[in-house]
């Protein structure tokens, strides 16, 4: 597929974001089951238990899966930086001189 520069360097924001925000939940302590049981009388304890809604391999897969997109869109884009030429004034590639 080919896309203008401008859109792919719009796409490994957007990719990048989504990595950002994977990653603070995959490194998160959200998948692990915590209970806590705590005596109301003699003969009733109260259970509190916090279970995860989604399992810590799905967060991983959706993770892994965005990380590659976003290495295959940084090396079309580092690609592009090594092999596309741009036409630039010859004083603007030149050293300082002295007058």
């Amino acid at each position: 597929m080919k896309v203008k520069l401008a859109e792919a360097l719009l796409r490994r924001k957007e990719l990048q974001g989504k990595v950002d925000a994977l990653r603070q939940i995959k490194e998160k302590d959200l998948f692990e089951v915590k209970v806590r049981r705590q005596p109301v009388s003699d003969s009733i304890d109260e259970v509190i238990a916090q279970v995860p809604k989604i399992t810590a391999s799905q967060v991983t897969q959706e993770f892994d899966w965005h990380s590659r997109q976003l290495r295959l869109i940084d090396a079309a884009i580092q690609q592009a930086n090594w092999t596309c030429e741009i036409d630039v004034h010859d004083e603007s590639m030149g050293d300082f001189v002295t007058k």
